[in-house]
């Protein structure tokens, strides 16, 4: 039976909204083709009608889970980015938490595609938080952009550190407490 091109679209969404969910969980090389087209509901051989190579679809899934984490985003102070980014909450939700957390050292010994959307999305996040960030009158040419990547890449780090823990360990909610507290008190400087 033949789909229409408008169905054929509507499941390639399908199957990268599905795997940018299971990359999360699960990281790039820890699930494989067939495994991504069974929790998107289609058959293996299905996949290359729509994506030339998972490094392909890895990329593309990248590139939306981190337009949407943007999005998220682009409604928060700077306070509330950090609020709600370094949290237990967070920490526990690979499956919908942020793709930097969850995939950066993935990303690191990929592609030069998938490094690409991840640069792309890195940098929107820190254009669209630094734009927010609180600095005097007195502040030097791009030194809200700095901070910004300052405190990106510690919210990140903070995720990591903490999920590498085991779950129920007080080290994973202290290193959360920590760098929470500390990016907190550096929004004040």
């Amino acid at each position: 039976m033949r789909v229409s091109k408008a169905q054929a679209q509507a499941n390639r969404e399908h199957i990268v909204e599905t795997a940018s969910v299971v990359f999360r969980e699960r990281g790039f090389d820890g699930v494989g083709v067939a495994d991504l087209m069974a929790a998107a509901g289609f058959t293996h051989g299905g996949f290359y009608k729509h994506f030339a190579s998972k490094a392909d679809l890895m990329a593309e899934a990248s590139a939306n889970s981190l337009a949407h984490s943007l999005a998220n985003a682009e409604a928060l102070s700077v306070k509330d980015f950090i609020d709600l980014y370094v949290s237990r909450e967070h920490r526990d939700r690979r499956d919908t938490g942020c793709t930097m957390a969850a995939l950066c050292g993935d990303a690191a010994r990929q592609s030069g595609d998938l490094k690409s959307a991840f640069a792309e999305g890195i940098e929107h996040m820190l254009q669209t938080l630094g734009e927010k960030y609180p600095t005097g009158p007195d502040a030097a040419p791009g030194e809200a952009r700095q901070k910004m990547i300052d405190l990106l890449a510690r919210a990140v780090g903070a995720i990591t550190l903490s999920r590498a823990c085991p779950d129920d360990s007080a080290l994973a909610d202290e290193i959360l407490a920590v760098c929470h507290g500390q990016m907190i008190e550096s929004l004040s400087e």
